[in-house]
């Protein structure tokens, strides 16, 4: 039942713009030697078309979150469309994905919207969607070692999520690990996290950017393997959202996808999801995607409003949405030739804007990073404008734990971050003496 099918399909490295020539998915390469742009995983279509679409569905469904190896866990269950070329014995897994597709009734009520919902990537192994690619890389990575590849170490610049699912997988498979972070501008949680599984954390006095620039040229050394989404391996998996969210609809696509974008590389990934199933007729239609970015770190946003090929790096701002504090983003052109397809659209969030769509939506139940709010203050933005009808399905993406940020959590409450000097939805305990007298005068107080 949960055979797989090696004959079918062959993948590949190719130039995103072009270029002829195909490199092997187990070869040492990130950006194309013609022409110096990124790589992405091309698959054989033809091959895979010899499955008809209800054949694969079913497939799909027979594996999901079951406990045959591998292909219970959210990405390895489509193996076939990711890296079918991973021996079973090399596949590192933490049954990534399967992650909540929350129906978010009360807070879209509130917003003037019936049908939405929130996916929740955060709800994984190292608590953020970047487990669903990190799988990929590192179990790739286990079986070019095991070919005799001459690599001794896996490495990446992170603001927080990416290098605690670089440590996870790696020390799961043996490999060392190596993590380059901003000094600083990563939470705590985060931070213990690599040191928990006992990667090299380099904390550098500088910003992502800056950490980016010095991983990109150490993937130069022989021997260390770059873990970051210039690696195209990563979008392989971080694809998969886009299909296991259909898939939790029951096949069925939503009006709206709304993402925190960064890098970008998880743009072009959920994109590639999507394509990958109308293409391979298990869908029809192509959703709207909006990528919401923080308006201290925006630069897709202002090529957005300049018009596409105006795109300029900018120098970026201290934001609480840190993990997405880019102002050069790797996967740009991958995320605007996305948002091209998908008629797409990006809007921006200031810092009390983020910080206040996070807590109202904390009030019906939620628990949300401040990266999902800045995706929930882009989506409030496109209700309010009528973009987002309130017959729409939509999806916002949350991308991390919100436990991974109690302090971004616990300073709003107490109005203690300077960027948001007035919290709209601000909730302090209320302190009182060991007296039940005054514990129930409280009460009722607040019952009245």
């Amino acid at each position: 039942m949960y055979r797989i099918l090696h004959c079918m399909s062959r993948s590949t490295f190719r130039c995103i713009t072009g270029c002829l020539g195909e490199y092997p998915l187990d070869e040492i390469i990130y950006k194309c030697p013609k022409c110096g742009d990124l790589l992405e995983v091309v698959h054989d279509m033809e091959a895979l078309k010899s499955r008809s679409a209800a054949a694969w569905i079913k497939l799909f469904d027979e594996r999901y979150l079951r406990t045959t190896w591998p292909y219970g866990s959210g990405v390895w269950g489509k193996k076939e469309w990711v890296q079918p070329h991973v021996r079973d014995e090399n596949v590192v897994s933490m049954l990534e994905g399967g992650t909540n597709l929350l129906w978010a009734e009360r807070y879209g009520r509130e917003l003037g919207i019936s049908d939405l919902w929130v996916k929740q990537c955060g709800v994984s192994h190292t608590g953020s969607f970047k487990d669903l690619g990190m799988t990929v890389l590192v179990s790739t990575v286990k079986q070019m070692i095991a070919d005799g590849k001459p690599i001794r170490a896996v490495a990446c610049a992170s603001t927080g999520d990416t290098s605690a699912a670089l440590a996870a997988y790696a020390a799961a498979a043996g490999i060392r690990a190596m993590v380059i972070l901003p000094r600083g501008k990563v939470s705590t949680a985060q931070l213990v996290q690599p040191l928990a599984n006992g990667a090299v954390v380099l904390a550098v006095d500088g910003d992502f950017d800056n950490c980016m620039a010095m991983v990109t040229r150490l993937a130069q050394e022989e021997g260390v393997y770059l873990a970051n989404s210039m690696n195209s391996l990563r979008i392989e998996g971080q694809k998969t959202v886009a299909i296991e969210m259909v898939q939790q609809f029951d096949w069925d696509v939503p009006d709206w996808v709304v993402i925190p974008g960064g890098n970008l590389g998880n743009v072009s990934a959920l994109g590639a999801g999507f394509l990958m199933m109308k293409e391979l007729g298990l869908i029809q239609k192509l959703p709207r995607i909006c990528v919401a970015q923080a308006a201290a770190a925006n630069p897709l946003y202002l090529a957005y409003k300049a018009g596409w090929d105006k795109f300029q790096p900018v120098a970026a701002k201290p934001t609480l949405a840190s993990a997405i504090q880019i102002g050069n983003p790797v996967s740009v052109r991958k995320a605007i030739r996305t948002l091209q397809k998908f008629d797409g659209v990006v809007e921006q969030a200031s810092e009390a804007e983020l910080a206040d769509a996070a807590a109202r939506a904390d009030l019906t139940g939620l628990f949300n990073c401040p990266h999902t709010g800045v995706a929930l203050a882009a989506l409030e933005k496109l209700i309010a404008r009528g973009e987002v009808r309130p017959s729409d399905r939509a999806v916002v993406i949350s991308t991390a734990n919100g436990l991974k940020f109690t302090e971004f959590k616990v300073q709003y409450h107490e109005g203690k971050l300077p960027e948001v000097p007035h919290p709209r939805y601000g909730n302090t305990p209320v302190y009182l003496p060991n007296d039940y007298t005054a514990v129930r005068d409280e009460v009722r107080r607040r019952l009245e």
